[in-house]
């Protein structure tokens, strides 16, 4: 194996396209709800939002995208540190919420079985 998330992969999203071209297409055009600019959210906190999610679904693509975005819509360089933070802690939340679920699960599994 050559290694994950090198930048050249992004020539393989031809092969997605071609392979299954409706489907990215409206993919496509679901991204595009964050360069809205006439939202009731600003286009700025569009891309903040959306760095945020990179940030938590772990899309090193969509942080490059939306990190280019944020730039491009005015956000600085603060805006987008306290973004990551703020990401960091609710991804650390959702970590710590799985721990209960794997206490949970462990108790279950064993508690004795009835036979």
């Amino acid at each position: 194996m050559t290694g994950y998330h090198d930048h050249s992969d992004v020539k393989y999203m031809r092969d997605i396209r071609k392979s299954a071209p409706r489907e990215f297409d409206a993919w496509l055009n679901l991204d595009k709800i964050v360069q809205i600019e006439d939202g009731a959210i600003p286009r700025k906190y569009r891309e903040l939002i959306a760095l945020a999610v990179a940030h938590t679904t772990q899309c090193v693509y969509c942080l490059d995208a939306h990190a280019a975005g944020a730039v491009k819509a005015g956000a600085t360089k603060e805006e987008v540190a306290e973004t990551s933070m703020l990401a960091a802690a609710l991804r650390a939340g959702a970590g710590a919420s799985h721990g209960m679920l794997a206490m949970k699960f462990f108790e279950e599994h064993s508690a004795p079985t009835e036979e």
